[in-house]
This record gives structure tokens, sequence and C-alpha cells, in this order.
């Protein structure tokens, strides 16, 4: 019961940073692209695993949108990612490959599951991998980022035990 419970405020925290970091945008053609989301993810990926990290994706995007800070197209990529991360981190346990999938996850897959949402939902005309370079971009730039993080909380011994 208490390893739940700190499950679920490390959660909440990563859903609380995610959020009130979303102000940090840059936009990259067609997308404002939010590279503290990816961030989040890298880390709620390698610390909680696959689905509470999709579900920490899940809420962020849900309160960016609902805050106006977000649009639709932050759910396919960062849940997308999420997963991507999660699952090749609980894998390989390297953080390369949290990396790697948080990039492939949110930057090509979510990029293209993002098109159908921004050409029906939107109506904003797109080619099909429109999103695929500033997703990319953005999901690099957290990506590393996070992994900076976990890095230098492994060196201090922090998430010796928390790490999935």
């Amino acid at each position: 019961m208490r390893g739940n419970l700190r499950r679920l405020t490390l959660a909440a925290i990563l859903v609380a940073l995610g959020v009130v970091l979303s102000t940090f945008s840059i936009p990259i053609g067609a997308s404002r692209c939010f590279p503290v989301q990816h961030f989040v993810n890298v880390l709620a990926g390698m610390v909680l695993g696959p689905v509470p990290a999709v579900l920490c994706a899940f809420c962020t995007s849900l309160l960016r949108l609902a805050l106006g800070t977000g649009t639709l197209l932050a759910f396919p990529g960062s849940m997308v990612g999420a997963l991507l991360c999660a699952v090749a981190y609980r894998l390989t346990k390297r953080i390369g490959a949290a990396c790697a999938g948080e990039i492939l996850g949110t930057g090509v897959l979510g990029a293209l599951c993002a098109y159908p949402i921004a050409a029906f939902l939107l109506g904003r005309e797109a080619a099909l991998f429109a999103y695929v370079i500033p997703f990319c971009l953005s999901s690099t730039v957290g990506a590393v980022m996070g992994s900076a993080l976990v890095c230098t909380l492994r060196k201090l011994k922090v998430l010796e035990k928390a790490l999935v």
C-alpha cells in the first residue's frame, strides 16, 4: 500500500510539473512543441512503467488542453511516446533505449497519429509528415533533458529503489 501511494504521488508530481512548465514552448513549423512533456515522459516511463507513464501523459495533455496551454495534438504524441519509452526501458534497462523510444514514439508514430486529428478534428490542412520534424525536435530535447536528470539522480543514488 505504501509503495502504491508513493508511485501515485510521484505520478501526480510529474503531471503537475508537466502542466506548470507547459508555458515553455517552442513554435516549430505548424505546431507548438513542449519539450517538458517529453522530459516528464522519460521520467515517468523509467520510474513508473508503461501504464502509469501513459496515464501521466494523458492527464497532463488533458489538463493542458483545459487550461489552454495545449492542443489536441498533445494526446497522440505524448501518450505513444510515453508508452514506447517505458517499454523500451523495461526491456533493456538502458537510458538510451528509453530516449530512443520517446523520440520514435512521439516524433514519428505520435506525429503520424496527429495527422488525422489535425486534418479532421481541427480542420488544418497539413501533409501527412508535417508534424514529424517538429515532434522529433521537441521529443529529442525533452528526452535529453530527462536522461540527464535520471543520470544525475542515479549518480546521487536517489533512484536506486525507485526504478522499475
